[in-house]
């Protein structure tokens, strides 16, 4: 690297010997091998010329050659033979000797692609001849710097398209291939996989599952290197969309499996980090039953930054269960969310609860029994064995009514044996398990009474039965693989109990390990030891059984501390430590409360844990053991889960929604601000009202790093109000003029165009009450580029009172704006009324009879302002506004006159600058002064 500086040294003498003094590096206008042209020099001609140099024995001579070869090609592509000559210098620069100059060549390939592309009908013959070759060839250079230059030739190549199929499948792939085999050496190995991976993304879908995509995944076992399981690893969602869902989950997914238990721990973060483009090209189904239960698993991983990448990445994944047909919502090619629009089918909502069969356990109308559903349990695992029961689990949709209209209540299991007994009639359930219906919501009159005592041996027995009713019977495999798993769960806790009370990193795994057990025990619970001999059982209110007057479960949580004990007890009571025994107590104290607040986040869109880890990000107790910035990262995801989730689950995130919106960091305040116009569009006006906007009332009055959150989307956040809801705010605006830092003029510039989108919302009355004051006291600050933008927001307000038939308000802040701003002592002020003025006529927002006869004679009174900076905005305001319209111009106006004084007078105006634009016509006007005026305009 120290010999850089004597090569550029070097290259300018040698560009002084040949006459080029001024040459410069700011110099991009001369060609760099202009010296071919000289005439006189060796007598030779241009062609021979630049043979010379390019087989010359000094570096910077070749180096100079290869870096101008586009210009080469641009003056000998027209004869044939020169052309030839030319390409046949390009191959034997390409084997040059000195890397600097292979180098050279190489970032040259790109635009001479293009420029042969569109100037040699024979292209895809040179092309595949000549350069392709060269592209290759050097993906095998002994030199690192030559190799990573070719392998960016050669994407940017694809991702322009200029190289044909044909060339990618039997050249460059093969040579890939070649460099990522076993045998290869490890660079090599580690340079071809990433190549291997950039390039499923910009070629064809055929030729990745075809050639690619079994190295990939043979890659992504390799034993030898982690360095190439790590590349595997980090574009391992990159490859699955460019394969599709179908290549994903026959050939991909047991490979992402293997990674996420990987021994090395950067592995398992990398596949957290990429878990959301895995899971958007997977199934719903896949991602349910086997996706999930992996990431719980990575949410428990012993290392904390595997375990801080798969909290940042919880919210996005929760984001991929989201169903438009159940939200009611869409995202448009913006990113923007909006209102799907009604089917045209009235029953066609009664089957839309799921993108494909059995996404979300929908029900058809031909099959009644689909509105019981049978959510699968989660245990910890990472591999497909052990993913095993969770597929049957779910595969089994019969209920236990087989008929509703038979029973009062539909009863459904949910994930972590969410049992509902002592239901009201199915039409008042909020956990009803239709997923179209509107009255789909929390009900808190289910859960008026007290905390009941410990009744979970109940809940297990009644588990056990409905079992039967729902299965049948339960098959081998699926209890041998629920046994095992909890014995491997097992194993792993009783090795983590001793060290609970002194690492808060183990105390969190212990609680995600006792979550996924207590699931692995009630889906043991559903073996009976003999089928009952009546039909399938109801669940009856007036039922006096103890199961049917028993509260829910709560579902189980990572944060919950009630699982945590009733595990433990269950498993291995007896080989607990002392200290891990005193931490059960505690948590069985806490054990009322708990599952008082749990049964608030019953949902049955995505499985319960990973709602309830969601949840636990807000613990003050993960910023210690995960990452600091967890909060933040929290609120940063939760309109997606609140999305996946729909407004009828809502009461499952309001709890968090508010503890990040009292956050004590403003960052995470801030990132809320930001999105609560989405969470809006989201929970839809009646849950606005009630939840958001008391947060957004807080907001406005928080720091300014917030406010500027809540104030650049403050119309679409609005415009989702009621209108005496809306008016509330009016008096509020104002507040948004005063910061606590007066420098900070973007905020009253973001407020300006906030107001000139909020004029539509309000009618003139209120315009002119409230929101004129606050355009006056803008297009009198400090800063110019407020004043300009505020000048837009006069003319938008004017629009808005004539578009209204209110002309008397137009009148009086017509004259407000005369006495504030003609009149005004400071040039500024004056200058500005020729600017509003100007914009009025060009916008035609002031019938032209208002404008002559208000605005006119103060706009031409100021011909005689001593500021000249004043009487060359009322040149441009007349030559290129006023008299370009054809009113103006028709030689009937009794005003014509009166203006064409006015222009005379400025032509010759003692200022260069006014005499200038008073001058030019307004075809040239628009040609040279355009730049000035579309930025204030």
């Amino acid at each position: 690297m120290a010999e850089i500086p004597l090569y550029f040294v070097n290259l300018q003498d040698d560009l002084d010997d040949y006459g080029f003094e001024d040459y410069g590096p700011d110099c991009d206008s001369m060609r760099l091998t202009a010296f071919l042209d000289i005439p006189g020099q060796d007598e030779l001609p241009p062609l021979a010329r630049l043979e010379k140099y390019a087989f010359s024995d000094n570096v910077f001579n070749r180096q100079i050659i290869a870096r101008g070869l586009l210009d080469i090609f641009r003056d000998f592509s027209n004869n044939e033979e020169d052309f030839l000559t030319v390409m046949e210098i390009v191959v034997r620069l390409s084997e040059d000797a000195e890397p600097t100059v292979r180098i050279e060549l190489l970032e040259q390939i790109p635009p001479i692609a293009t420029f042969l592309r569109e100037n040699r009908p024979d292209f895809p013959v040179v092309f595949s001849e000549y350069i392709i070759p060269v592209v290759v060839r050097d993906l095998t250079d002994p030199d690192n710097q030559v190799r990573k230059s070719s392998q960016e030739v050669l994407l940017i190549l694809l991702e322009q398209d200029l190289i044909f199929q044909d060339d990618t499948e039997n050249r460059v792939c093969p040579i890939l291939l070649e460099l990522s085999a076993p045998e290869s050496d490890a660079e090599y190995r580690a340079e071809a996989v990433s190549i291997i991976c950039k390039m499923a993304s910009v070629v064809s879908k055929s030729t990745v599952e075809r050639l690619l995509l079994p190295r990939f995944c043979e890659l992504c076992g390799d034993g030898k290197l982690f360095q190439v399981r790590k590349v595997c690893a980090t574009n391992f969602g990159d490859v699955c969309h460019a394969v599709g869902q179908e290549a994903t989950e026959k050939f991909l997914l047991p490979k992402f499996f293997e990674l996420c238990s990987d021994t090395v721990w950067g592995m398992r973060k990398a596949c957290a980090e990429c878990f959301m483009a895995v899971s958007y090209n997977t199934s719903p189904e896949v991602r349910r039953t086997q996706l999930s239960p992996l990431f719980i698993g990575l949410l428990s991983d012993p290392c904390r930054w595997v375990r801080q990448a798969a909290f940042q990445s919880l919210g996005p994944f929760i984001s991929t269960f989201a169903n438009p047909s159940r939200a009611g919502l869409y995202i448009q090619e913006d990113g923007t969310l909006s209102m799907r629009p009604p089917r045209q089918d009235p029953g066609a909502d009664a089957t839309s609860g799921s993108s494909s069969p059995g996404a979300y356990g929908g029900a058809s109308p031909t099959n009644p029994t689909r509105y019981v559903q049978r959510e699968p349990e989660l245990c910890l695992g990472g591999t497909p064995t052990e993913t095993s029961a969770f597929q049957h689990g779910d595969s089994s949709s019969h209920g236990l009514a087989e008929n509703p209209k038979q029973s009062p209540a539909l009863t459904r299991l949910s994930l972590g044996a969410s049992v509902t007994t002592g239901l009201p009639p199915a039409d008042e359930s909020p956990i009803n398990s239709h997923p179209g219906n509107s009255e789909d919501v929390f009900n808190n009159i289910l859960y008026w009474r007290t905390p009941l005592p410990d009744v979970s041996q109940d809940v297990e027995l009644f588990l056990s039965e409905s079992g039967v009713q729902e299965e049948g019977c339960m098959r081998p495999e699926t209890v041998y693989s629920s046994c095992m798993a909890r014995s491997e769960i097992q194993k792993v806790l009783r090795s983590l109990q001793e060290h609970m009370t002194n690492d808060p990193d183990v105390q969190a795994q212990v609680q995600v390990l006792c979550a996924a057990l207590r699931a692995a025990q009630l889906d043991s619970t559903n073996e009976p030891e003999s089928k009952p001999p009546g039909g399938p059982a109801e669940v009856s209110v007036s039922d006096p059984s103890p199961a049917s007057t028993s509260r829910p479960p709560s579902a189980p949580s990572a944060q919950n501390g009630l699982s945590v004990a009733r595990i433990s007890q269950g498993t291995d009571a007896g080989d607990a430590k002392d200290g891990t025994s005193d931490h059960l107590e505690t948590q069985q104290k806490l054990e009322p409360t708990t599952l008082e607040e749990n049964k608030s986040n019953l949902q049955d869109v995505i499985p319960q844990p990973l709602l309830d880890e969601f949840v636990s990000m807000t613990d003050p107790a993960r910023a210690q053991t995960v990452d600091t910035n967890i909060a933040k990262q929290c609120a940063y995801s939760l309109p997606g889960v609140a999305l996946a989730l729909g407004r009828q689950n809502w009461h499952c995130l309001k709890g968090t929604y508010e503890t990040l919106a009292s956050d004590v960091q403003w960052k995470v305040r801030r990132t809320l601000a930001f999105s609560i116009h989405e969470l809006a569009v989201i929970l839809g006006d009646q849950l606005t009202a009630v939840d958001l906007v008391p947060v957004f009332n807080g907001f406005l009055k928080d720091l300014d790093e917030v406010r500027i959150g809540v104030l650049k989307h403050l119309y679409d956040f609005l415009k989702l109000l009621h209108e005496d809801k809306r008016r509330e705010y009016l008096y509020q605006l104002q507040e948004f003029v005063v910061t606590a830092n007066n420098r900070n003029w973007r905020f009253r510039y973001e407020l300006a165009e906030q107001l000139i989108l909020i004029l539509e919302l309000y009618n003139p009355n209120d315009v002119y009450d409230y929101l004129m004051h606050i355009a006056l006291r803008l297009c009198a600050d400090k800063v110019s580029e407020v004043r300009w933008i505020s000048f837009k927001l006069v003319v938008a307000i004017l629009q808005k009172f004539y578009s209204n038939s209110e002309g008397a308000l137009g009148l009086n802040f017509i004259n407000e704006l005369i006495i504030r701003f003609r009149h005004c002592s400071k040039w500024v002020g004056r200058q500005a009324f020729a600017f509003i003025c100007q914009a009025v006529v060009s916008e035609e927002c002031v019938p032209v009879e208002q404008f002559v006869q208000h605005l006119l004679p103060s706009l031409l009174s100021l011909k005689s302002d001593p500021v000249p900076n004043v009487r060359v905005l009322l040149a441009k305001a007349l030559r290129q506004t006023l008299m370009a319209k054809a009113y103006f111009r028709n030689a009937g106006n009794p005003h014509l006159e009166v203006i064409e004084e006015t222009v005379l007078a400025l032509q010759s105006d003692r200022d260069q600058d006014v005499s200038f634009f008073a001058t030019l016509e307004p075809k040239q006007q628009d040609v040279t002064d355009t730049t000035g005026l579309e930025k204030r305009n």
